[in-house]
């Protein structure tokens, strides 16, 4: 499986939506969905610090490894 992205379950606890992310974060809508739907093949820390900032969280809150 390996590393799980838990984007939605923040956005949800947060009662945040995508679109308000984007905003906030400075972050295109379209690159937002490809890291919600675990698509995306790397993450920059910059990035990742944007996102744990705004939504107030820790990066293990976003992102979870889960063994085979």
């Amino acid at each position: 499986m390996g590393i799980v992205v838990n984007l939605d379950v923040m956005l949800a606890r947060r009662k945040m939506s995508l679109t308000e992310l984007s905003e906030k974060v400075g972050i295109t809508m379209a690159n937002l969905s490809i890291l919600k739907k675990g698509k995306a093949k790397a993450i920059r820390f910059s990035t990742l610090e944007s996102l744990c900032n705004v939504l107030d969280c820790q990066p293990g809150d976003i992102l979870e490894f889960v063994s085979d």
